[in-house]
């Protein structure tokens, strides 16, 4: 039983951290809800449509997964990072759990069944028990994460042994699935990468992968604070934005603003501004981009004004995007860094003020962003730039360390290189 809770407080490492309980529940409900009537019902769903309904479903296609590279996604944008491999490295591919929400790309990624994971049920009893004994508030509050995260491990065991992947490349290293799927490969000696595919926290798991590519010198400290750094490190910059490097904006004029908010953000305050910048500039054009996992009805911000329109999450890349801007404007949001890789002006704006992750991911400490306190400061500050806007791209070289230098734009080929060399190895 001991074991037992030990293998589960690793897989469960960052939603049950002091560290993230301590979080505003704003930030805590993208995992798991507020509300313990709707987390009974995430439980409830998840027993009928996950552990029951993948019963009657055969999605498994054994000729595909065979000694292949797995890249595997637990969501669309871990199929926008990894996209590189598949397409150049042969032998290469994407792989997701039975059920899994892949967005866009749900047809082109190969399943591994979940079948056998409801066997494993008769472990919750005594996992709750030994939660609830060392970390009570934490089990009480994310025990929806706890029942979905049961018996991941142990199909993925089985899966691993039948199928003997040459190698398993993540670009998540801390939702549930991903970890179990991390400990079964290393329990079987499989050999593992690490492609980051977002800005990282501090309250992340340590590395513990064969090989972990990371952007740049930002992501390397804040996985140190995390604690020892497992395997081969390399800084790479970020491969899913090599083609867009080309499309990097010089114009001196502002003429479009984007807007990208998240789950996080205040809706009421994201219409506020709004109003604002388009009473202040109504010549120029924005546009609200919300997080693709954030389904709140935004119908009405885009009737504010005639030069409002919605960029779709799910449907348009991030970086097409951000093509269109030449400002683009955000509260606590990996967005920035995105932004400024296209130089695109980016600037910090807090959509919600009663919340306390200010800076969280450090881009104003580092001087990737600008900050404005307030909507008329904001617009104060557009009005002093709209003929001058700043290049802003070299203000990345922190976080991604190609930015500038001979290797901009080919990540993908570095991260490959290193990709190659650990499986001949």
């Amino acid at each position: 039983m001991k074991r037992w809770y030990t293998l589960y407080s690793d897989i469960l490492y960052l939603h049950f951290s002091n560290g993230f309980y301590c979080l505003p529940e704003s930030a805590k409900d993208a995992a798991s809800p507020q509300s313990i009537l709707q987390r009974m019902v995430r439980v409830v769903g998840h027993t009928l449509l996950r552990l029951i309904g993948n019963l009657f479903r055969s999605v498994e296609e054994p000729a595909t997964l065979r000694g292949k590279v797995w890249l595997y996604v637990v969501s669309q944008n871990n199929v926008d990072s990894l996209r590189f491999v598949q397409q150049r490295l042969p032998g290469s591919v994407l792989v997701a759990g039975q059920g899994k929400n892949i967005g866009k790309y749900e047809k082109e990624v190969a399943r591994l069944s979940l079948r056998r994971k409801v066997l494993y049920y008769y472990k919750l009893p005594f996992l709750l028990l030994q939660f609830l004994r060392h970390k009570r508030a934490s089990t009480l509050r994310f025990f929806d994460l706890l029942y979905d995260a049961i018996g991941f491990y142990e199909v993925y065991l089985q899966k691993l042994r039948r199928y003997q992947p040459a190698a398993v490349v993540f670009a998540n290293d801390h939702n549930a699935d991903a970890r179990a799927m991390l400990l079964a490969a290393k329990a079987l000696q499989i050999k593992t990468v690490y492609i980051q595919h977002a800005s990282v926290s501090n309250l992340f798991p340590p590395l513990t992968f064969d090989l972990n590519l990371l952007e740049g010198q930002d992501s390397l400290d804040k996985y140190l604070q995390c604690g020892p750094v497992q395997g081969q490190v390399a800084l790479v910059g970020m491969p899913k934005a090599d083609a867009y490097v080309p499309f990097r904006n010089h114009s001196t004029h502002i003429r479009t603003v984007g807007i990208g908010c998240n789950m996080m953000d205040d809706l009421q305050e994201v219409a506020g501004l709004l109003r604002k910048l388009s009473d202040a500039f109504p010549s120029l054009t924005f546009i609200l981009r919300p997080h693709p996992r954030d389904t709140r009805n935004r119908s009405a911000l885009t009737k504010i004004a005639r030069n409002i329109t919605i960029s779709n999450g799910k449907e348009q890349h991030v970086f097409d995007y951000l093509k269109q801007l030449d400002v683009q404007i955000s509260s606590t949001s990996g967005i920035h860094l995105e932004a400024v890789l296209l130089n695109v002006w980016s600037i910090f704006y807090d959509f919600n003020p009663t919340q306390h992750l200010h800076d969280y991911y450090g881009f104003i400490q580092h001087g990737l962003v600008d900050v404005t306190g307030s909507a008329e400061e904001l617009v104060q500050l557009l009005a002093t730039k709209l003929d001058t806007r700043p290049e802003v791209y070299h203000r990345a070289r922190f976080y991604n360390a190609t930015v500038a230098t001979p290797q901009d734009g080919k990540s993908g080929e570095l991260a490959l290189k290193h990709i190659c060399s650990l499986i001949k190895s």
